[in-house]
């Protein structure tokens, strides 16, 4: 791809396997029998998807903070974060905790995540649900419409500008929302090329895998009126919360700060009270 040379090593990993993973899933389910799929999805009212920006733009608008809660297995760094992994109870406890959305992880090498996950949670709530995995192609996209996603990720560090419009394009044509992952201005600007509302700004440094909550507080002024910033990874206390809303952030995307918790409903309830 375009942006290997500047992309952390582990990306760079995933991304390659992530094309090889398409290409098997293609000779499971070939792209004309997907996009039939879709096309018959998007025509129903029945199959609508759940409007993941609207709900988080009705959060803000009550001045709530829009919490954006993770269910996540494992991770490269950090290996399994919880064992007792029932998707559909972490589902129900984040929606009964008052949670906007949630986010869920299929990529399977890596986070030991799975499409199942996705639709078991999705199916124990109302709330809408962002795909979380690693976009490089646009079967991908509509795959991500015909196993219930409600959005999906663009991760900036691993595409080219002009892959990201066509990968967001596509989403938008489907009824999907977008939520493009930034981590350094460069990519921002990059972003903002894009007609989308929702940029995520990760916190984590994905060559070092430290976190540094100013990541969001520097790239907070370069975003421009209409756009909400999404911050990601690192928050962990109440006073990250308090700190991200005294400076204007109100969206937040938050896992394994919840996923080690006993009760992730109760940690997200503690962590916004």
């Amino acid at each position: 791809m375009s942006k290997l040379q500047d992309t952390p090593t582990i990306l760079r990993k995933i991304v390659a396997r992530k094309h090889e993973e398409v290409q098997e899933r293609q000779h499971v389910k070939t792209l004309t029998a997907l996009e039939k799929e879709v096309a018959a999805l998007v025509g129903n009212p029945v199959f609508n998807t759940r409007g993941f920006v609207n709900q988080i733009q009705a959060r803000l608008g009550k001045n709530q903070a829009a919490v954006i809660a993770e269910i996540k297995k494992a991770s490269p760094s950090k290996g399994v974060i919880r064992e007792d992994f029932i998707v559909a109870d972490i589902a129900r406890s984040y929606e009964e905790a008052g949670a906007a959305c949630l986010s869920i992880l299929t990529d399977i090498d890596f986070f030991q995540g799975s499409d199942t996950y996705l639709q078991e949670g999705r199916q124990a709530t109302a709330l809408p649900v962002l795909r979380k995995d690693f976009m490089v192609d646009p079967y991908q996209i509509l795959e991500s419409r015909a196993i219930g996603a409600d959005c999906i990720l663009l991760i900036a560090a691993c595409l080219a500008r002009e892959e990201m419009q066509s990968l967001a394009n596509l989403a938008t044509d489907i009824g999907l929302d977008v939520l493009v992952e930034v981590h350094n201005r460069e990519e921002l600007d990059a972003a903002l090329t894009l007609d989308t509302p929702l940029i995520g700004v990760n916190n984590r440094d994905l060559h070092t895998f430290e976190v540094s909550l100013q990541t969001t507080f520097d790239l907070l002024k370069h975003i421009p009126a209409g756009r909400t910033l999404v911050t990601e990874s690192g928050i962990a206390t109440p006073d990250d919360v308090r700190q991200m809303r005294e400076n204007g952030v109100h969206t937040f995307l938050v896992g394994e700060t919840f996923m080690r918790a006993e009760n992730p409903g109760k940690a997200l309830q503690k962590l916004f009270s």
